[in-house]
């Protein structure tokens, strides 16, 4: 299947000001994209990408004073299928784990472990080791937290959410992170396109979405505690430890956000090569 997606998002400023831009399709799927990944610039100005520490691809550049729209329009060739599951993969002791792994054991910024451990294995040090232990860390996850975009906090972690008991797609993420390293299972963030492909669409305007993966088995698996159902056409963009490291723009100054739109559809395989988004 094809996935025609892309956004446009305005920033204004009231002084020249850096920013670092995660925006490009991760460089794991960029094997799958049917069209240039061209990121557009309305003033045009000079950009520069490189791989950041978590490999993702980094868009550096300085906003000019006043409005700066960012746009891309892409298609990507996806396999259909939903998330796998797996109910086989097994837990990998802490002393076997690669040492590239290890980083998502550790406490970051939004996953608080410290605060949260003696509450994960009160929850869970019960249930099989395993992907069943990580399901029932995301069902628990799924029902604690009240999704809610208008509440949106940007500096809630996952000790917070867990308290508040309401949050966006982030949250959830943290939050199961957070749980399953407090468990010595590694868990790192993702972000990236997700569209209403395969499910009923959602009233709520298109966004990027957050979700996560964990080394079970030698290898990553993905898990959604928002959504808690396997989902078709996720397309990521950008993996870290939470969202620090996937943040979509980090502006060295202000920034004010003026206009954010994100669309994710699902075109037919013969759509050409150079379709761009319906106006």
């Amino acid at each position: 299947m094809l996935i025609k997606t892309g956004y446009d998002i305005t920033f204004e400023t009231d002084a020249a000001t850096p920013m670092a831009l995660l925006l490009s399709v991760h460089p794991s799927r960029q094997g799958d994209l049917r069209s240039p990944e061209t990121i557009t610039f309305d003033p045009p100005i000079p950009q520069r990408q490189t791989i950041d520490a978590f490999g993702n691809v980094c868009t550096r550049i300085v906003a000019p004073p006043g409005r700066l729209t960012i746009s891309a329009d892409l298609l990507v060739a996806d396999s259909g299928l939903p998330d796998e599951i797996a109910p086989e993969a097994r837990q990998t002791p802490v002393e076997a784990l690669p040492d590239d792994v290890m980083v998502y054991l550790m406490a970051s910024r939004y996953c608080d472990t410290d605060k949260l451990t003696a509450i994960a294995w009160e929850l869970f040090g019960q249930t099989p080791e395993g992907w069943a232990r990580v399901q029932a860390i995301v069902d628990y996850v799924h029902r604690r937290i009240r999704f809610d975009y208008q509440l949106a906090d940007s500096t809630r972690s996952a000790f917070d959410g867990y308290h508040q008991q309401v949050g966006v797609c982030r949250d959830f993420a943290h939050l199961a992170i957070a749980f399953c390293r407090c468990m010595n299972i590694p868990a790192r963030y993702c972000t990236g396109y997700l569209g209403d492909i395969g499910v009923p669409p959602v009233p709520d305007p298109m966004d990027f979405s957050a979700w996560f993966e964990v080394y079970l088995g030698g290898r990553w698996y993905t898990f959604d505690a928002r959504h808690n159902t396997p989902r078709i056409g996720r397309i990521v963009m950008a993996r870290g430890r939470d969202a620090t490291d996937c943040a979509i723009s980090t502006s060295f100054g202000a920034a004010r956000l003026i206009r954010f739109d994100v669309h994710t559809d699902e075109v037919a395989d013969d759509a050409p090569a150079g379709l761009m988004r319906a106006a």
